[in-house]
């Protein structure tokens, strides 16, 4: 159970959230449920990603079902300490793609009230620690649940659980590759079924 602030209180307490997983399985969506949620409670929230994330927009945080949310691109986690002291939230979006100072300014924000929830890639293809994500989980606040957010393993049967060292459009073609490949041996198997009682019937 995630909770947000609900009133005014002085001095406000802060924490770290953090949800990670692999490509294609929900964190951005995940992320941005929650500081929806927080705005729907009157809070001030600020929306972080790294600079070097321009795959759908350069100013928006978007997750891979077209979910948005208005993010401000930095060159640096440094950047995130200029933030106006009523700021309540702050969301951070591939966390992984930020340097390694990042667990340093997520304590001091939480240190000041700030509630801050992180979501990024928790290994890298080789199934690495990815990035400052390792450092960030260590600090994840205890009462908060970590989820570990992960691709439906029906449609990829267990392949992703890792970031892949290529494009995007090369993981969609796979997982599509995959679905074809269970539609074409479905269909033999129909197509035998459907031979085999016609030759049984006509005997």
């Amino acid at each position: 159970m995630f909770l947000e602030h609900t009133g005014n209180r002085s001095p406000r307490r802060g924490w770290i959230e953090v949800i990670c997983g692999s490509m294609f399985s929900g964190k951005t969506e995940e992320l941005i449920r929650r500081l929806k949620r927080a705005e729907f409670a009157k809070q001030r929230v600020e929306v972080f990603k790294p600079s070097v994330d321009t795959r759908y927009a350069k100013a928006e945080m978007v997750s891979h079902d077209s979910t948005s949310l208005r993010g401000k691109p930095v060159g640096s986690s440094a950047e995130l300490l200029r933030l106006p002291e009523d700021v309540e939230v702050v969301g951070l979006d591939e966390a992984q793609f930020f340097d390694e100072g990042l667990p340093a300014v997520c304590a001091e924000l939480s240190s000041k009230g700030v509630r801050v929830i992180a979501a990024g890639l928790d290994m890298d293809f080789l199934g690495r620690p990815f990035g400052p994500m390792p450092h960030l989980l260590s600090m994840n606040t205890p009462a908060q649940q970590i989820p570990r957010m992960q691709l439906p393993q029906a449609i990829v049967e267990g392949r992703a659980a890792r970031c892949r060292p290529r494009s995007e459009l090369a993981v969609v073609a796979e997982a599509n590759a995959v679905v074809a490949d269970v539609v074409e041996r479905r269909a033999a198997s129909i197509w035998l079924t459907l031979w085999a009682i016609r030759s049984g019937g006509s005997r």
